[in-house]
């Protein structure tokens, strides 16, 4: 298999058809069926990518990529065992595993010796992954108030959509792709605070409608509620893109801002060694240090198990939250 042909996997939206052995279908069953194949973009993208490492990697060595072998993968992943992380790893044999589905072929990747091999990658080499660090709620708000919204009463957009991102980011738990994609109507502001419903993300590829809240703060500097307001009402519209563009000269635009964006503005505000993701793992670190249970945060962030809550948890400080500070002693 040439590497060229990896550019038309059936994960990716171009040609979908073109490896699967499909019957004639119509255009609406084609329709359902793509739809059916593909996964969150960025997970698309990360399959793609991966699929040409390892079809290029057997070309160097000079195998068949396709079907792939037990033996193949396990000389693969011990190429890659000290030069990468452990995600990295998996991901990259989750998406030989897709491919082989994809195809009605048997996957190798369940294989007892390769298991055995990536056990041994393992405790050889580790599996700890590098985390978006967290930033601390004071912090924050540190940031936020210091962000000039607004000169001689004329507003500065650029610093004002940037302390929405920081708000939004923070408070509500958003993905950045969940950002990007928002739009003025999914907003429903009441008296408690706003209500922004959306169909779909990374957890909820079927597009089944789900809603975050955010609530009124008693500190105007540091509230997600009238800064989105202050924010939509410049706009001047009540519906596209929620979060766009600003040209020199301080122009809005209707450009919707992309995934990249909101890394760099966090970074620009927050830190270099910040993330998009850090907002998330903050809003989880900070509730759960002022005694959220795990129900109430999935409620925000929508994950699916408490495991994943442990997970986005950053108590740097062993003295942060530790039971041996409740013992009565």
């Amino acid at each position: 298999m040439d590497k060229q042909t990896v550019s038309f996997l059936p994960i990716t939206q171009n040609d979908p058809f073109s490896l699967v052995p499909l019957p004639q279908l119509s255009g609406d069953q084609q329709k359902y069926l793509l739809k059916g194949l593909q996964g969150a973009a960025n997970t698309e993208r990360a399959y793609r990518a991966d699929l040409n490492h390892y079809t290029t990697w057997c070309q160097q060595q000079g195998v068949d990529a396709l079907p792939a072998t037990s033996a193949v993968l396990g000389e693969y992943v011990s190429a890659l065992g000290p030069k990468r992380k452990w995600a990295t790893i998996a991901r990259r044999l989750s998406a030989v595993r897709k491919w082989h589905e994809l195809l009605d072929l048997p996957s190798p990747v369940d294989d007892r010796w390769l298991k055995a091999t990536l056990k041994g990658i393992q405790r050889e080499h580790g599996t700890h992954a590098e985390q978006a660090p967290a930033f601390g709620a004071n912090q924050l708000k540190g940031i936020l108030r210091k962000l000039v919204t607004d000169s001689k009463g004329v507003p500065r957009f650029g610093p004002l959509r940037d302390k929405v991102v920081l708000l939004l980011g923070f408070t509500g738990a958003f993905r950045r792709s969940e950002l990007v994609a928002l739009n003025v109507e999914q907003l429903h502001f009441g008296e408690d605070g706003v209500v922004i419903t959306y169909y779909g993300s990374k957890t909820n590829q079927i597009g089944q409608r789900e809603e975050k809240a955010l609530f009124y703060s008693p500190d105007t500097q540091i509230c997600p509620v009238r800064t989105l307001q202050k924010w939509v009402a410049l706009l001047e519209r009540t519906n596209g893109p929620l979060l766009v563009r600003i040209r020199k000269g301080n122009e809005l635009t209707e450009e919707r801002l992309t995934d990249q964006s909101i890394g760099a503005i966090v970074k620009k505000h927050v830190g270099d060694r910040f993330s998009a993701h850090s907002m998330r793992a903050s809003f989880v670190t900070t509730a759960k240090l002022n005694g959220a249970d795990d129900s109430e945060i999935m409620q925000q962030t929508k994950h699916k198990t408490s495991a994943m809550i442990r997970r986005y948890t950053r108590l740097d400080s062993i003295k942060q939250h530790n039971a041996a500070k409740k013992l009565g002693w």
